[in-house]
């Protein structure tokens, strides 16, 4: 286990210096963008993996085996043609810090920088393991010290308001620098922080978010970029759209920084009853697609309008992915596939890849539980073959 002296850091980070453009690292990757009116990132379509998605830290030997990835996922994957997972990670899990039994326990400031060497290996191994199978990874911090779009765990501070807590941070994105400073960015990107919002009480069935400034949002990013940039100055950054991910951060153009959108749009049919976003599940009006929903009238055109401002980024030369995709178990199968089918139809055209949410599980190709499909029996497992093959035309 190891220490991590975070004034030091911060002494020495020396946040200020000269960053690279995002289209210089992708030609350095080898990535070769054609015009500026395609995608300068590969169209990298797949999975995102929850192996790390906890805010309680790692015990060994692991006893949950319900999240962890296997390698014949990965094979899987690959031979299904799929070349991209997104990894994320909440910093609780791989730091030196027990609750014990009070839930209830605030991690002190130091804890948040005390990392945990033999957690951090198996981040590691998750990352190596896709790339033996061809998969670019992108490791994404989904909850950051003092953010979290998640409730579950007392942060000491907060990300937007607090400077020790942006200090954190970069120590955090240094650490995961140095550790994969030999890795070819053809391998791994960075995904900075997952969905930033402000996170006021939940008061509706979508939650209450507000935008974080744009300039502070700049500020952050840039501050994550340089440490990284220090360790490897090919490696590529991912910042994820503002307001929960949903809205182009034109603050960050100068940056050059790659920006990550989602597909979750509308949430009537992506979160249809998800009892994270319902208090009454059994409130949430029945989707259709296209059609009228609680009052509304969805199509296509919907959808268009939703993602013309990514398409105007994709235009202007910034690298633009859509970090997570997906919909919730209960949605009915045959609204699912003909809302999802639109919905990657439109980021195909614009040459806009995609990650779903997730592989195996509530959302997933494999296991998902939903109740209105025949399964496919895939090696003890089951295979929502309707879903892959839609999957694989896109």
């Amino acid at each position: 286990m190891t220490a991590f002296n975070r004034r030091s850091f911060i002494k020495t980070a020396g946040i200020g210096s000269t960053f690279m453009g995002l289209a210089g690292n992708v030609h350095a990757m080898g990535f070769s963008p054609s015009n500026k009116n395609k995608n300068i990132l590969p169209r990298w379509r797949g999975f995102n993996l929850l192996d790390f998605y906890t805010s309680k830290p790692l015990v060994f030997p692991r006893q949950n085996k319900m999240n962890q990835s296997t390698e014949d996922d990965f094979r899987w994957m690959s031979e299904w043609g799929f070349d991209f997972v997104r990894i994320p990670v909440q910093y609780p899990c791989y730091i030196n810090f027990d609750a014990g039994n009070d839930q209830n326990k605030r991690i002190s400031p130091d804890e948040v920088v005390d990392f945990n060497e033999q957690a951090i290996e198996e981040i590691e191994k998750l990352v190596y393991l896709a790339n033996k199978y061809g998969l670019h990874a992108s490791l994404n911090l989904h909850r950051v010290p003092g953010f979290c779009i998640n409730a579950g765990f007392n942060e000491p501070y907060n990300l937007w308001k607090d400077n020790e807590a942006q200090q954190a941070l970069y120590a955090h994105w240094d650490m995961w620098a140095r550790r994969f400073k030999n890795v070819s960015g053809k391998n791994l990107s960075f995904d900075l922080i997952n969905e930033p919002c402000f996170r006021e009480d939940m008061n509706d069935q979508f939650g209450k978010r507000l935008a974080i400034d744009g300039e502070l949002y700049r500020k952050i990013v840039r501050g994550c970029q340089e440490v990284i940039l220090k360790q490897n100055a090919d490696r590529l950054v991912l910042a994820d759209g503002n307001n929960g991910g949903g809205t182009v951060t034109p603050e960050l153009r100068d940056l050059k920084v790659a920006q990550s959108c989602r597909g979750y749009y509308p949430g009537d049919v992506s979160h249809y009853k998800a009892p994270w976003v319902w208090k009454n599940p059994e409130d949430a009006p029945v989707p259709v697609w296209p059609g009228m929903i609680n009052g509304k009238n969805y199509s296509r055109n919907n959808l268009e309008e939703f993602y013309r401002p990514w398409i105007e980024l994709v235009e202007q030369g910034i690298g633009v992915h859509c970090g997570e995709c997906g919909c919730y178990k209960e949605t009915p199968h045959e609204v699912f596939i003909s809302w999802m089918t639109d919905v990657l139809g439109i980021l195909t055209e614009n040459n806009i890849g995609w990650a779903f949410w997730n592989f195996r599980g509530d959302f997933g190709v494999i296991d998902s539980g939903r109740k209105d499909i025949e399964y496919e029996d895939w090696n003890g497992h089951k295979l929502d073959r309707k879903m892959l093959e839609m999957l694989r035309k896109h």
